[in-house]
């Protein structure tokens, strides 16, 4: 497909497999992109493999007219994400935008909580959105060192469980999110010089993980009666990051929720109280200094 919002782009998306990150490949190809559809096809907890899910959403936008190639690398292996990056150059001809989506969860509460569940989950979230920003960053960054400026764009994939909300079971899950929320921003101030921009999403919506999630399995079940809007649908989302990837989009350093309808712009950590004093502090004045913001 010649025309589109994305037409000529070249993006990686990973996790795209299932999902949102099937529902960002299918439009991003449906706008004219040529997509390398990333998944390693593992389970909800990141465990075993299987071709099939990326290949057949290859197959999927090929019926449609479309143009991608997939990709089977665990996000997670630093050298196995350089070779997503060199699969897009090596297939189309370069990279202009990078779509981090792949996640994976192993709730567990902190006093259970094995070292391989942390491991894991951070591997997948926070190293892998590293890994390949970080190779397609080199990518970028030679690119401009040689004159050819990019007009690049990456999406990250945060969550409000490490924005604003605070779901037990998910300290490694909510780590990760607020990681890549700090990443994002750090990344959009190095790479900007490099004609990169860099911002996240962190999205509600109606998927495999959410709905293996404790007390929102239920919300995200139920059923929308045919012909009404389903808030929840996965496809809600990737318009937003189809924007977010194109080459007219000006934003970056951003961290946007979506659902549904709606899209918010999140910041940081905020001052709520505070208290001064003129000298140091003294250890038994804090008690009737601080102990009231325990309420």
């Amino acid at each position: 497909m010649s025309t589109g919002t994305l037409a000529g782009r070249v993006a990686v998306v990973t996790g795209a497999g299932r999902g949102i990150g099937r529902s960002h490949a299918l439009l991003f190809a449906a706008q004219g992109a040529m997509v390398v559809v990333n998944d390693a096809g593992g389970s909800n907890t990141g465990e075993g493999g299987d071709t099939g899910p990326a290949q057949q959403v290859v197959d999927e936008i090929r019926a449609a007219g479309g143009t991608a190639v997939a990709n089977t690398s665990s996000v997670a292996d630093f050298a196995a994400a350089a070779g997503i990056v060199e699969q897009a150059v090596a297939e189309f001809g370069g990279l202009d935008v990078v779509v981090n989506n792949a996640g994976i969860l192993r709730d567990a509460f902190l006093p259970g909580m094995e070292e391989g569940q942390w491991d894991s989950v951070i591997g997948v979230h926070l190293k892998g959105h590293f890994n390949v920003l970080h190779h397609a960053a080199a990518y970028w960054k030679a690119r401009s060192k040689a004159g050819d400026q990019p007009n690049a764009a990456v999406v990250n994939t945060a969550s409000a469980s490490g924005t604003f909300s605070v779901i037990p079971g998910q300290a490694n899950y909510g780590a990760a999110k607020a990681g890549i929320a700090a990443m994002t921003l750090v990344a959009a101030e190095e790479l900007e010089r490099y004609g990169v921009r860099v911002n996240a999403i962190a999205p509600v919506a109606r998927t495999r993980l959410t709905l293996a999630t404790p007390g929102m399995g239920a919300i995200f079940a139920e059923e929308v009666p045919d012909g009404e809007f389903d808030a929840f649908s996965p496809d809600n989302i990737s318009p937003v990051v189809a924007y977010l990837g194109s080459e007219k989009c000006p934003l970056t350093g951003q961290v946007l929720a979506v659902q549904g309808g709606a899209v918010s712009r999140l910041r940081g950590w905020t001052i709520v109280d505070d208290v001064e004093v003129d000298g140091p502090w003294v250890l038994d004045e804090l008690p009737s200094q601080l102990d009231g913001w325990a309420n």
